[in-house]
C-alpha cells in the first residue's frame, strides 16, 4: 500500500512540473509568435490537448491520493482542489478570448496578448507557489 501512495505521490509531483512546463511554454509562444493564425492553429491542435491532458493527469493523480488517504482533508488539500477549480476558469478564460478573436482585424492579436500573459504568468506563479509549499513545508 505505502509503494502505490509513493508512487502516486511522484506521479502527482512529476505533473506538476510538467503543467508548470507547459504554462512556460504556452507563454513562450504568446510572445514569440506575430501572427494570429499561426498561434491559433498552434494552439488548437497542440498545446491546448497537451495542457488539458497533462491538468486532468494532475487532477487524477490528485483524487487518487485523496481515495488513499480515506478522504482525509487537510489545508492543503482544500487549497489544491481550489487551484485546480481556478486553473480551469483562468484557461476557460483565456481559451474563450483566443477563440472569439477575429483574424482579420489587425491589432487583435496585439490587444489579446497583454489580457492572455497576465493569466499565464497568474497560473505559473499559482502552480509554483503551490508546489513550493508542498515540496519544501
Amino acid at each position: 500500500m505505502n509503494e502505490m501512495y509513493n508512487m502516486g505521490l511522484s506521479l502527482h509531483s512529476w505533473s506538476a512540473v510538467a503543467i508548470l512546463v507547459m504554462i512556460f511554454i504556452n507563454l513562450f509562444f504568446l510572445i514569440s509568435f506575430q501572427e494570429l493564425s499561426k498561434y491559433k492553429r498552434v494552439n488548437t491542435l497542440y498545446l491546448t490537448p497537451l495542457t488539458m491532458t497533462i491538468l486532468g493527469s494532475l487532477l487524477f493523480t490528485g483524487i487518487v491520493m485523496m481515495a488513499a488517504k480515506h478522504l482525509h482533508f487537510s489545508i492543503e488539500n482544500i487549497a489544491m482542489i481550489l487551484l485546480g477549480v481556478v486553473l480551469i476558469v483562468l484557461e476557460t478564460k483565456r481559451l474563450k478570448a483566443l477563440k472569439y478573436l477575429s483574424t482579420k482585424k489587425e491589432h487583435a492579436f496585439n490587444a489579446y496578448k497583454p489580457f492572455a500573459r497576465t493569466i499565464l504568468q497568474a497560473e505559473f506563479v499559482l502552480v509554483l507557489l503551490m508546489s513550493l509549499w508542498m515540496w519544501f513545508l
